[in-house]
């Protein structure tokens, strides 16, 4: 985030209402936050929560998006996660599943290990980076009323996106899913029509 400019967007509220907005979309969340706010808007079969897998999450919802072309896939990660994994943008802008739109709750922090700074608040701008990895629809939201138009092209899946979504910097009560794998596992493949 921009040094100069205060995000003024809540994070859950703003999840929640893409979340209603996308009711179809195969959810991947990132460690941490997202997934808190992610289960707080309402628990569902279609999402994969991702403990412990620091910097996976936009790896894994590449390949879910390249598995089912059929279906929108979401990411939501935060800053950290996606500086940690940020050679799976690179490997996003290669594939171009166009049914994958990767979402970072930007707090310009390291939320999980002590609130300590992230390199989004010291300069780096992840939609730029996305778009060098050649992410093209690649935005910067700043207010809570540009989520709709995000939604629009979650469910559109005519191209590969990425939004950093600029959230205020704010230590929420988490909200837990289950911490179980298999379960989660075997609940999401079962959505999938696959056997479990």
């Amino acid at each position: 985030m921009s040094p100069n400019r205060t995000a003024t967007i809540d994070r859950r509220p703003c999840v929640a209402r893409l979340l209603a907005l996308c009711p179809e979309a195969l959810v991947i969340t990132g460690l941490g936050s997202p997934t808190y706010d992610v289960f707080a808007a309402g628990d569902s079969p279609n999402h994969f929560y991702l403990w412990g897998a620091m910097g996976g999450s936009t790896a894994m919802a590449i390949g879910l998006a390249l598995a089912q072309p059929d279906r929108s896939v979401v990411a939501i990660t935060g800053d950290g996660e996606q500086l940690m994994g940020i050679g799976s943008l690179a490997t996003a802008g290669a594939q171009q599943p166009p049914n994958l739109t990767l979402v970072v709750l930007d707090n310009g922090h390291f939320g999980e290990t002590g609130m300590q700074r992230s390199h989004s608040s010291l300069g780096t701008r992840l939609a730029q980076v996305a778009k060098a990895c050649g992410i093209e629809l690649s935005t910067e939201i700043h207010a809570e009323d540009e989520v709709e138009a995000l939604a629009s092209r979650i469910n559109a899946r005519t191209g590969l996106a990425f939004a950093q979504v600029h959230v205020k910097s704010e230590e929420l009560p988490r909200a837990l899913p289950s911490r179980d794998g298999v379960h989660v596992k075997n609940r999401f493949r079962a959505a999938l029509g696959f056997p479990a």
